[in-house]
């Protein structure tokens, strides 16, 4: 099945040079695409393949038009965002490609009887519901999910397989959670006494915007008293850790194996790179872009980019920055030595 390009540019936007009747059937990269594949171009560095693709048509900036010029001979498709149409296109596609769910209650799931389940929701194999629990229209919940007591989710949201949904979470419209995904565990919350951890109990729950996009084997703690809040909008990536009673902002982004401890609040359109980590307890305000494997130790009071780690170098290299640094202080009880003696002799001249 193909679309028309005409038909992609009347629903998504655009300028359109080219034939409107020719049909694209995917989407490939620069490299990649053939005759009847659709293509793009968000970044200037890869002009050279553009003007070489073999793609039928391309997505690209007014800019990349005008410097590519009569290199490429397809037809192009103008927009500001060319990777943003690119994910809008290749949505067309997954949903052209994709196996409608058929609504209904898989023989093997497991419902309770005071759960409430949509009519037009998809109920796969060997889900478990429980007591009270809510899906609302449109859901698709995938083979060997789990949904706790009280829970809800909300309408055209989607599970994976194998998504644990405990007691007292919600989560809103339009969600995905991917496989494996934990959400509303217990925080890590305990009491020392003499050396001797107490549980304290993690009673409450986990809520979830609209919107959000939950990676596989990612983890989000249960609030101790209040609930751990997810804001809508908001993408993590595979294998994250949220800790029990964190805020994150609207439309936060955070890449996989970050690390969210306890208690911290994270502002709206931040972005978090891989491994990340954050200490808990801390604020971090809206717009702030932290750097792959940077550890923030304090509040962040100020929108901006931020690094936390030492550049990669030789190992030989870095073995002799380890020692310069930690010799500093030595050095800098030389440079006052040095300063106390050098100040008197400037005075006798």
């Amino acid at each position: 099945m193909g679309i028309r390009l005409a038909e992609l540019v009347e629903t998504l936007g655009g300028q359109l040079i080219g034939d409107g009747a020719l049909e694209v059937t995917g989407i490939a990269p620069l490299a990649d695409a053939g005759s009847s594949h659709l293509t793009f171009l968000s970044n200037p560095k890869f002009r050279g393949q553009a003007a070489t693709t073999g793609a039928a048509a391309l997505i690209l900036s007014a800019a990349d038009h005008a410097h590519i010029g009569e290199a490429y001979a397809g037809a192009r498709i103008i927009t500001q965002n060319p990777y943003a149409y690119f994910a809008r296109v290749s949505q067309r596609f997954a949903r052209m490609a994709a196996r409608p769910p058929v609504a209904g209650i898989h023989s093997s799931a497991c419902v309770d009887a005071t759960a409430r389940v949509a009519g037009s929701a998809c109920i796969g194999p060997h889900v478990v519901i429980e007591a009270g629990a809510v899906i609302g229209e449109h859901c698709q919940i995938d083979a060997g999910s789990f949904i706790g007591r009280d829970a809800t989710v909300g309408e055209g949201t989607h599970f994976h397989p194998r998504v644990s949904f405990l007691e007292h979470c919600h989560i809103g419209k339009n969600g995905i959670i991917h496989s494996g995904a934990v959400i509303g565990a217990d925080g890590f919350g305990f009491a020392n006494e003499g050396g001797v951890y107490i549980k304290i109990p993690q009673v409450g729950g986990v809520r979830i915007g609209d919107e959000v996009e939950i990676g596989a084997n990612t983890t989000i703690d249960r609030g101790a008293l209040a609930d751990t809040l997810i804001d809508d909008g908001v993408k993590l990536d595979n294998q994250i850790q949220i800790g029990h009673n964190c805020h994150i902002g609207a439309h936060t982004a955070m890449a996989g194996c970050v690390g969210v401890a306890g208690s911290a609040k994270i502002g709206k359109y931040c972005t978090f790179g891989g491994a990340a980590m954050v200490l808990g307890h801390l604020t971090i305000v809206d717009k702030v872009h932290i750097s792959s494997g940077s550890l923030v130790s304090r509040s962040i009071l100020e929108p901006g980019q931020y690094t936390g780690f030492y550049p990669l170098a030789k190992n030989a290299d870095w073995e002799k920055s380890a020692v310069i640094v930690r010799n500093l202080p030595a050095m800098r009880e030389k440079i006052r030595a040095l300063e106390k003696i050098q100040t008197p002799l400037k005075s006798e001249k």
